[in-house]
């Protein structure tokens, strides 16, 4: 039986070219017979036929390998293992590995024996075997990869399908088997292999038959997520490397890994890892960190630094210490223009403070390196790109957890995260943010005085430890001491030259010469000398503490102002890093946050269908829950429900009107959601009703103010406490605080919620008739003798809860004015101040809109008002401003319940359609539903003439419009507003129109600015009422906005033109040019209510653009930034709408740069702001074609570089228009 010739370097060099090819003289013949047919070799039978012999010969003497038939079988079956079967190729695997292991026990035991002439034979053996492995592993892992690429999981019903021809020994799992011959390798590496292989070359041939398998093997992202395979392969290439010179291979093999296996760096940082630890060899950790320092990567090249980052990153992580020691070569790649390398260096240096902080070693080495780190890391906060900036602050957040807290540092990167707020890149202020709100978390000011950082608090400890440190110094001034020329000697000095003057002194008394109470007070004067000196150090230590707590504490206020503008940032994420972050601050007191939770309340307006919108929304609630809501866990249920009712309360103070509408859609949102309990409501009633003794009126405001609110989303509960209100708000509260009486009319309003809160609202609330006690006290409290400007604000609430809760609110208000306008025309008659006072309403009125409107012509005003035609030198100046207050308020209700009347006219007809509507799909209940219906008193607005009607003639008033048509009944409402609530003799207000348009014409006679004021808001509203009217005062109106020298006045005039563009377009769209006028209008209030206004009214449709857009352009560059703000938002709103700012760029380029008060660079950055929006390029050729066209008609330079300039912000341009700008201005100016 010839045994083989084995050449390993000959079978290498055949196996890596080509093993298919490898010659196989000496294969079993019935193998031989196979090779034509290869698949007959997927029959177990012939194949069990060969290898069972085999197998025989190799258990009994492993030397059986080296027999030429068996050699070549075991190869020709590994060239076909394709067609073989998982068990026949599992079986191959046992045989090799266990002859390897009995091989490598003969081995041991020779050479533990010293059997010098078989080492030679033993050689052979190794080689032998070590090939077929590493053929066999290949196999396997062949086999393996082709079986998970097969092995797709199935979507649908029933068990997945079988290949044909696959039984149970198809589903082999090779790992037990992969480990069972890695152990084996080990095995065979703790030979002493050098006493076998002479030669470096013939030892690393040999080793690299056993490693190549291992890192084919970790190829496999299955095999490498195996830990204990994983770990196997380790443990054969650990030993290689510390005991059999594979470190250089090894370099070679994980260098290469980290750049073509994604899944591979952090296995790669495990086994270096475990080198180091293990097996104590760090050399190869650092021979690759060299390397890696030096390579350099292509910048397409994307796959190689992320591997090669992440590969850094794991073992810094595990093994720190072998990092630091390179991590000077490492720092070269910042230089890399890979922000993936950059960023992982970052998080690399960041370990290393970690590690270093951990440390025990604590010498100036130490030192110079947690700074050399903590350097580039503030460095890094300027990265170019905006993932390193990110990946810097990333790092801070872990450092501000460590124990050790680094003052100065944080101090420093409190700073830069300040200034990250301002970042362009919204990723890097989310994470500044976030930054900012760990170090408030991990701040290290707790040692003295607990967690609080109020400012307030910190600066009167710093005064005091100052206070206490200029008591305790050496007092320069006290009497004794010569004047100016001690106060230069430093103290320790003094002490110095004091010493020595006892010394030395002439006198010196050897201790036992001194008497007693010499001893006594020589060694008292000492302990109080160190006392002092002990105290002086202390407080000045606490002194640096406490100003280190204030410059940490100023960082925050100033970051809280930027983190406040955030809250309007488009990135959802940010906005929400930014809630959390005064969530943190208001936990630890500090003041600027109270500002930003304020603010935070605008968020509940959040837009979006999408979960981000949602989310701010939900964000919101979930953290005004848990700041004001949430009561701590200690407090009994009393106490929880007072403590909340507290905080809703002081929500209110000091907010502004847009702040108290945010906390209404907050309050109504949480109450829909059942998060405030009935108790907290109860508790707010209290406060609100106190009685028995006096409270703060700005508490008892809030309470009624947040009940209010709550009421917008459940009505009931106002509706329980209306004794409650009429005793407090409209009781005398109410007369002695007017602001309280506004905020309970308003809370009375919600009885009945108009517009988008009625349909939302499931109970309706029938109307009062209107000698209900509430509304006898709503109209009283409009009567209040009073010349405080509150009034105003509680006539309009008190008139807007009459017209939402009355069931006949004509009539009631038509009593207020008469009453109100006895009161200013007769001074000497008496004003009702309660509701037992207030008149009951007169019998006798119709249900005719003018005559509801009317009463008795003798108590009306002629069209003359009264004021002018008296004496002037009868009323004292008292007197004077009395009656002129009285006017003012008389104007401002007319003008009010002139506006109500007409939304009322407007709901009546709504109600009308409504009911028509019901009454054709119902026949059968039609006068049912008519009869309940009357009630709200729709009937009696048709009616041009009528009677008196009581209660159950109502119904048959409806029956009597019942075969009215909508278009009849809309024309009837049309016809009261136009001809007779300002013109029909019989009406009320018809009495005012000519007076009021008297006084704001005569505005000399007429002079008090508060009449000046009531007067125009009451023309504007009555000229809201009626077209005819609006015609005949509105060159009064203009010439009132264009010249008054009020801005109030003018803002109103502004408000005004544009609701009567809404209603009575015709008249307003040929005057909308001065309106446009008030864009230039000296006073910022006026032009913000104009651009508005303007705002409101192009994008609503309402009115036509004609080339007056360049005046809404010119305030894009406006000094106040609101406005400035504001007109960014117009024009961005207007691009959705059909290309309008490509179609008016033309004219406003036109207005623009005709316009000499521009100057150059608010001109470009105009003009660059509206060319944002032209995207498309047909567009852009269009407008670069028109504006090509002027170049040559330019006067000036500056109109042709204004014309260039924008020609070069297009995107589009001939050649024709380039040449055209590069020959330059050119003026040709002919002679004279």
């Amino acid at each position: 039986m010839d045994n083989v010739s084995f050449d390993i370097n000959d079978a290498l060099k055949h196996y890596m070219s080509d093993p298919a090819g490898i010659p196989t003289p000496e294969a079993d013949g019935a193998l031989v017979d196979c090779e034509n047919d290869p698949d007959s070799l997927t029959d177990n039978a012939v194949i069990n036929g060969v290898l069972n012999p085999i197998v025989d010969a190799v258990a009994e003497n492993p030397d059986a390998i080296t027999r030429s038939s068996i050699f070549d079988s075991l190869q020709f079956l590994l060239k076909y293992t394709s067609f073989l079967s998982a068990h026949a190729l599992s079986k191959i695997f046992d045989l090799i590995t266990s002859g390897l292991a009995t091989e490598a026990d003969v081995i041991h035991h020779d050479l533990e024996s010293d059997e010098q002439e078989l080492i030679a034979h033993h050689k052979q053996l190794l080689e032998m075997y070590g090939f077929l492995l590493q053929w066999t592993i290949a196999a396997v892992e062949t086999k393996a990869v082709e079986k998970s690429s097969t092995t797709v999981p199935i979507r649908g019903r029933g068990k997945p399908k079988v290949k044909k021809g696959t039984g149970p020994g198809e589903n082999w799992d090779s790992s037990s088997q992969l480990e069972t011959a890695l152990n084996t390798m080990c095995k065979v590496l703790r030979l002493k292999l050098g006493r076998i292989f002479l030669t470096t070359s013939e030892r690393d041939t040999f080793i690299s038959l056993l490693t190549r398998p291992v890192y084919m093997i970790l190829e496999s992202e299955q095999r490498v997520k195996n830990t204990s395979i994983r770990m196997h392969t380790f443990k054969v290439l650990c030993v290689a490397v510390k005991h059999h010179g594979h470190a250089y291979a090894a370099q070679i093999s994980i260098v290469q890994n980290l750049t073509y296996f994604e899944h591979l760096p952090e296995p790669m940082a495990e086994l270096l890892h475990i080198l180091a630890e293990q097996y104590d060899y760090p050399q190869l950790a650092d021979e690759i960190l060299r390397e890696l320092s030096n390579k350099e990567f292509n910048s397409n090249d994307t796959k190689g630094p992320k591997s090669v980052s992440t590969f850094m990153v794991k073992l810094s992580e595990l093994a720190p210490r072998l990092v630091i020691k390179q991590v000077t070569l490492l720092a070269r790649q910042l230089d890399s223009e890979s922000h993936t390398l950059r960023s992982a260096l970052i998080e690399v240096f960041g370990n290393m403070l970690a590690y270093l902080s951990k440390s025990d070693e604590r010498g100036d080495n130490h030192k110079s390196q947690l700074n050399a780190f903590f350097d580039v890391l503030e460095e890094r906060f300027l990265d170019i790109n905006p993932y390193c900036r990110c990946r810097t602050m990333q790092v801070y957040l872990k450092i501000c957890t460590l124990d050790q807290k680094f003052p100065k540092r944080r101090q420093k990167a409190a700073e830069l995260a300040c200034r990250s707020l301002e970042d362009k890149s919204s990723h890097v202020r989310r994470n500044a943010i976030k930054l900012l709100g760990t170090l408030i978390r991990t701040h290290p000011f707790t040692a003295l005085h607990g967690a609080q950082l109020a400012r307030k608090d910190w600066q009167e400890r710093l005064d005091k430890v100052d206070a206490e440190l200029d008591a305790l110094k050496p007092p320069v001034d006290a009497p004794g001491l010569d004047g100016k020329e001690n106060t230069t000697v430093d103290a320790g000095l003094l002490d110095d030259a004091t010493q020595m003057d006892i010394d030395q002194a002439p006198s010196q008394k050897p201790l036992n010469e001194m008497t007693d109470e010499e001893k006594i007070a020589a060694v008292r004067k000492a302990q109080e000398e160190a006392a002092t000196s002990e105290a002086i150090e202390k407080l000045t230590l606490t002194k640096r503490y406490y100003t280190e707590a204030l410059k940490f504490i100023d960082v925050l206020h100033e970051a809280t102002g930027t983190v406040c503008q955030l809250l309007g940032s488009k990135n959802k994420s940010e906005v929400i890093e930014a809630m959390d972050y005064f969530e943190i601050g208001d936990a630890y007191n500090i003041e600027q946050n109270k500002l930003g939770i304020r603010r935070m309340l605008r968020l509940i307006w959040t837009k979006g269908n999408s979960d981000e919108g949602k989310g701010v929304q939900t964000h919101l609630i979930e953290a005004y829950k848990r700041l004001f809501f949430e009561a701590p866990e200690s407090f009994s249920p009393n106490d929880a429900a007072n403590y909340i009712a507290r905080n809703m309360i002081s929500l209110t103070f000091g907010a502004t009107p847009a702040e108290l509408t945010s906390l209404e859609q907050l309050l109504s949102t949480m109450m829909k959601q059942g998060m405030i309990s009935d108790v907290v409501i109860a508790k707010l009633w209290q406060v609100y009703g106190v009685q028995k003794r006096e409270i703060s009126r700005k508490q008892r405001r809030g309470a009624i103010i947040v009940l209010g609110m709550l009421a917008t989303a459940s009505p009931e509960i106002v509706v329980g406490e209306m004794e409650t209100m009429l005793r407090t708000g409209l009781g005398s509260h109410g007369r002695s605080d007017l602001q309280l009486a506004k905020f309970t009319c308003l809370a009375l309003r919600r009885i009945n919620p108009s517009g988008r809160q009625a349909k939302d609202s499931a109970i309706k609330f029938s109307r009062l008739s209107n000698e209900h006690a509430v509304l006898a006290r709503l109209a009283a409290i409009t009567e209040v003798p009073t010349d405080s400007k509150e009034w105003y604000g509680v006539a309009e609430q008190a008139i807007n809860a009459i017209y939402a809760l009355s069931r006949h609110p004509d009539i009631l208000c038509s009593e207020i004015i008469r009453r109100k306008t006895t009161t200013v025309f007769s001074p000497n008659a008496s004003r009702p101040t309660s509701r037992d006072e207030s008149q009951p309403v007169s019998s006798s009125p119709t249900p005719d809109e003018d005559v509801e409107m009317g009463g008795d012509p003798t108590v009306v005003p002629s069209s003359q008002p009264a004021p002018s035609s008296q004496p002037p030198s009868s009323p004292t100046k008292k007197q004077n401003k009395d009656n002129t207050v009285a006017l003012s308020q008389l104007l401002f209700i007319v003008g009010h319940v002139a506006i109500k009347q007409i939304v009322h006219l407007e709901l009546c007809e709504l109600d009308f359609k409504r009911r028509k509507q019901e009454k054709e799909k119902s026949a059968a209940a039609a006068k049912e539903t008519s009869a309940f219906s009357a009630s709200t008193g729709g009937g009696r607005k048709a009616s041009a003439k009528g009677k008196p009607a009581a209660e159950d003639e109502e119904g048959d008033e409806l029956d009597l419009i019942g075969g009215t048509t909508e278009d009849d009944f809309t024309e009837a409402m049309a016809h009261i507003r136009e001809r007779e609530l300002l013109y029909d003799p019989r009406s009320l207000l018809a009495m005012f129109g000519p007076m009021v348009s008297e006084i704001c014409a005569n505005n000399i006679v007429y002079k008090d600015r508060n009449l000046q004021q009531a007067a125009t808001l009451c023309l504007a509203k009555l000229m809201c009422v009626s077209s005819e009217y609006c015609e005949a005062n509105l060159p009064l109106l203009i010439t009132i906005m264009e010249r008054s020298t009020d801005a109030t006045v003018r803002s109103n005039a502004v408000i005004a033109l544009g609701d009567m563009a809404v209603c009575f377009n015709h008249l307003i769209d040929e005057n909308t040019d001065f309106l446009y006028r008030r864009l230039a209008d000296p006073d910022p209030s006026v032009k913000r209510t104009c651009l508005m206004t303007l705002t409101f009214l192009i994008l609503a449709g309402q009115v036509k653009v004609k080339g007056q857009l360049g005046e809404m352009a010119k305030c894009l560059e406006d000094e106040d930034k609101r406005i400035a703000d504001l007109a960014r938002m117009f024009f961005t709103e207007l691009s959705t709408k059909d290309n309008a700012v490509y179609n008016h760029f033309v004219d406003m380029f036109s207005l623009l740069s005709a316009d000499q008060r521009i100057d150059e660079d608010s001109f470009r950055r105009i003009v660059r702001f509206l060319l944002g929006f032209v995207e498309k390029d047909k567009h852009a050729k269009q407008l670069a074609d028109k504006l090509a066209a002027r170049l040559p008609r330019c006067d000036t330079e500056r109109q042709w570089s204004d014309v260039a300039f924008a020609l070069g912000l297009l995107q589009h341009k001939s050649e024709e228009i380039s040449k055209l700008v590069s020959e330059g201005f050119k003026l040709v100016k002919a002679p004279a």
